[in-house]
């Protein structure tokens, strides 16, 4: 049986947005038990570091990497939009280092008068699956109180991004306790609002924890509307810890950081149910990376619901896998997210 496409909401940023979008793209009015009416897709706007940041920098526009991977990753000649906006100009002048999908947003963003014109210019332009926004408007960035008690600022900071391949051996700095933006009263658009309030799904991650996911919960009005969703919430948990942001961090760990930066907005918690080779946990462990490990009573006394899949790719990393991501989503949604339209429409009929 064919049932009703649903209204899905994925919310984050960086290569595990995109990753997501990829494998959910294929079921957008789609024939057969799995379908989805209307996808959008909700983006960090903090990066400071490359060609977004120095584009950040001198037009004072918000940075364009992230939603440029959003939209190659929702259009549908992908393989080919890829190369194109990916593109980088590495000839020793004004344009070295820059995307030429990133040029393109910047250039847009000026022609339509705002970003947020120049994303859904450049969506429909590129007839794109779904529909992308920025969670802010507004110029934000990230500070992040350590447990010392001093202070990082900046996405580059927070990420450790800047020191490049030194990460890997740097000194790690306190653990993360806040993270907060400023100006601390950013709005969402409202048309993000409306996607969440009309959403059947909402996926939260996967990404950086501190940099791709909280900065979308830590705009106040976005949390509060996740919270009186009436979707299925679902956050989707990293599967190896992440040095700078997450050392030594439990699945619970990261899902009592969305609790308390957002309040509970977590139905269920995705977790990888399989388990990399040894040979590149060992290559992972060199970089002080490590399987995230889960305690499943911990995470049901936090009020969310823990639900395992076989959702990563191997390769020279672990990555969640597009397809066996989404695949592992819908399987999801049929066990709770069927339960939970059951017990709306008896609401409904009840207050009738």
């Amino acid at each position: 049986m064919r049932h009703t496409g649903l209204n899905i909401v994925a919310i984050g940023g960086g290569t595990g947005l995109s990753t997501l979008l990829r494998g959910l793209k294929v079921y957008v009015d789609a024939d057969g038990a799995w379908s989805i009416s209307n996808l959008a897709a909700v983006v960090t706007v903090t990066d400071e570091g490359g060609s977004s940041g120095a584009l950040r920098k001198e037009f004072g526009m918000l940075p364009p990497g992230d939603i440029r991977n959003c939209i190659v990753a929702l259009a549908e000649e992908e393989a080919l939009l890829s190369q194109l906006f990916n593109y980088r100009f590495d000839t020793d002048s004004a344009l070295k280092g820059h995307s030429l999908g990133n040029l393109l947003l910047t250039a847009m963003t000026d022609i339509t008068g705002g970003f947020d014109h120049a994303v859904l210019a450049a969506s429909e332009v590129l007839a794109i699956r779904g529909e992308i926004y920025p969670s802010t408007l507004s110029d934000v960035r990230l500070r992040a109180t350590l447990a010392d008690g001093t202070e990082l600022v900046g996405e580059v900071a927070i990420s450790g991004s800047h020191l490049g391949d030194e990460k890997k051996t740097a000194p790690r700095h306190a653990r993360i306790v806040h993270l907060a933006i400023e100006p601390a009263d950013a709005e969402p658009p409202q048309r993000v609002l409306d996607a969440i309030a009309n959403a059947d799904l909402i996926l939260i991650g996967p990404g950086s924890l501190y940099t791709s996911v909280l900065p979308n919960l830590a705009i106040r009005p976005l949390a509060e509307a996740l919270r009186a969703a009436k979707a299925l919430r679902v956050y989707v948990c990293n599967v190896m810890t992440q040095p700078g942001e997450t050392d030594g961090y439990t699945a619970e760990e990261h899902l009592r950081a969305v609790i308390e930066h957002a309040g509970l907005v977590v139905d269920v918690m995705m977790l990888n149910g399989s388990r990399p080779s040894e040979q590149i946990l060992e290559a992972y462990a060199a970089q002080n990376q490590f399987p995230v490990e889960a305690d499943l009573e911990k995470i049901r006394e936090l009020g969310a619901t823990p639900f395992f899949g076989d959702i990563i790719a191997e390769g020279d990393f672990v990555r969640h896998d597009s397809a066996a991501l989404a695949g592992t989503i819908f399987r999801l949604y049929d066990r709770y997210g069927r339960t939970l339209e059951r017990m709306r429409k008896s609401s409904m009929s009840d207050e009738a």
